[in-house]
């Protein structure tokens, strides 16, 4: 597997995995309904590095890194990561994980912060305290779930000088 820059000729493919990533409504902030003309603001803006990790040419999963915040808070990152759920089970999420932690030591970024990390996604929660996250905030009831309803979020943080 191959980890490189994605580029105009991948978001068909990023679409793909977006897509369905996000119409199950249980671990992504964005309305299963966004239209595929959203991706470039949510996926390929110019303000973040947008990365996809492919096998035989195939795009199995992607991942942003961007500053957090602007200006006095752009020293730490955010990164969201997908991986086709057809591919689940491959270490895809993992190998995304040691790319951005790469990418962001040699962006020069202090740490990486996620946001919204939906409490009942546990994969992805013990994927992330594995790699050394924490969670340092708990938001009640911060995430609409398609079938759970009001769930908790989590803010989780990694300091990259440790």
């Amino acid at each position: 597997m191959d980890i490189r820059k994605a580029t105009e000729t991948d978001i068909d493919k990023v679409w793909e995995i977006f897509s369905k990533v996000i119409e199950t409504g249980d671990t992504y902030v964005f309305n299963p309904n966004t239209p595929k003309a959203d991706l470039k603001k949510h996926w390929f803006a110019d303000y973040m590095e947008t990365y996809v990790i492919e096998e035989n040419g195939q795009i199995l999963g992607t991942y942003i890194i961007k500053p957090n915040q602007i200006d006095l808070g752009s020293h730490i990152a955010n990164c969201s990561y997908m991986v086709n759920p057809n591919s689940h089970g491959k270490g895809i999420g993992k190998k995304l994980c040691e790319h951005s932690l790469k990418i962001a030591k040699e962006n020069n970024f202090e740490g990486i912060q996620f946001n919204i990390v939906v409490s009942t996604n546990k994969g992805a929660v013990e994927l992330w305290k594995k790699y050394g996250f924490e969670i340092i905030g708990t938001t009640p009831k911060g995430f609409r779930h398609s079938e759970l309803g009001l769930v908790d979020t989590h803010i989780m943080y990694k300091d990259l000088n440790k």
